[in-house]
């Protein structure tokens, strides 16, 4: 990494590309030309696609595909592009949709997810996804567009798994010992260690990849009508088993929940995907504190003790950098200084 002074982390940029500019402005992180400035490297922690209503879809979608273009446009020495479950969909739910033939599924799944209805019928005929919840809300800003920039980044190595700046693992949802183990790594691996298997691990799924879904099991599997909603570690969240109510979701891996008490210990993961509201309501009963919006977030372990609370805390095995980027003033929104 070239001359970095500043090494920032920011969650996931699902907003408008005025908005993500407009943060990395106000943490002193652009030049005039709105570029990074010299010593800055900034990390993406994926979830760069969308965002917002109906209404926006279109604009939402275009400045998913600004803001991703942007981070790829500078090298690699300067940003640091985390791949999230939004992106990785590009080319696994999504990839055999054209543009004519997702706006005709998202129609039809605007209305069933609203009136509930003919369910079953939708998911014979688009067999790739989970539900219509899936087209109507989580991926409904797709364009073919998004599928090609995400496939040159991934083809390029310009997308990553994990980065790792000292004994912060930067990652989008996170890893468990489960996870290491399926990588042949102990559990007190490092976070270079990590960082390095799961990339070695992407370039080589990558390169037997040449048309369709991009498979990337056992660490991560997109959802579909036969399998379900999708699992792994760019879905899981935290949670607590005996909130949650229902194993299945815990078993490992890829799974959609995991429990704290099976993170690795001696490393800090810097991660997005889930925001506060989510956090309190997987884990009541190890919340401390209230968060303002836009802030960060702390989960400790201190042996089998679980505190999840908001700020930065030293020593913390999770930091949780997604500030629902939309939905935040620029001015709330907080950035991660790995540096500091």
């Amino acid at each position: 990494m070239k001359d970095a002074r500043r090494i920032v982390a920011i969650g996931d940029p699902q907003a408008p590309f005025a908005t993500f500019l407009e943060i990395l402005k106000l943490n002193r992180l652009l030049t005039d030309a709105q570029r990074l400035r010299d010593g800055v490297h900034l990390v993406s922690l994926g979830d760069h696609f969308d965002f917002g209503g109906s209404s926006t879809r279109d604009a939402a979608a275009q400045d998913g595909l600004d803001i991703l273009r942007w981070l790829g446009s500078h090298t690699a020495d300067q940003v640091t592009i985390i791949i999230g479950n939004h992106d990785i969909a590009r080319v696994g739910e999504l990839a055999d949709f054209t543009d004519e033939s997702f706006r005709e599924a998202r129609v039809l799944a605007d209305e069933i997810y609203r009136t509930g209805a003919h369910e079953a019928e939708f998911l014979t005929r688009y067999p790739s996804v989970p539900d219509t919840e899936c087209v109507a809300r989580d991926f409904s800003c797709f364009t073919v567009a998004q599928r090609d920039l995400v496939t040159s980044l991934l083809r390029a190595g310009r997308l990553r798994l994990a980065a790792a700046f000292g004994s912060s693992l930067c990652i989008h949802a996170g890893i468990t010992v489960d996870e290491l183990k399926a990588l042949k790594l102990p559990s007190t691996a490092t976070a270079g260690e990590i960082a390095s298997a799961l990339n070695r691990f992407l370039d080589e799924r990558i390169a037997r990849w040449t048309t369709g879904a991009l498979d990337l099991e056992p660490m991560h599997r997109p959802g579909s009508a036969a399998r379900g909603e999708g699992v792994g570690l760019l879905f899981h969240r935290p949670a607590d088993p005996q909130v949650d109510g229902d194993p299945s979701r815990f078993s490992k891996p890829p799974a959609r929940r995991y429990s704290p008490l099976d993170l690795p210990r001696g490393i800090t993961q810097v991660i997005g995907h889930i925001g506060d509201t989510k956090c309190r309501e997987l884990m009541p009963n190890w919340v401390h504190g209230k968060a303002a919006p836009g802030e960060l977030r702390s989960l400790v372990l201190e042996g089998n003790t679980v505190q999840y609370s908001p700020g930065v805390t030293p020593g913390a095995q999770v930091i949780f950098c997604d500030g629902a980027m939309a939905k935040t003033s620029p001015e709330d929104y907080r950035v991660h200084e790995l540096t500091a």
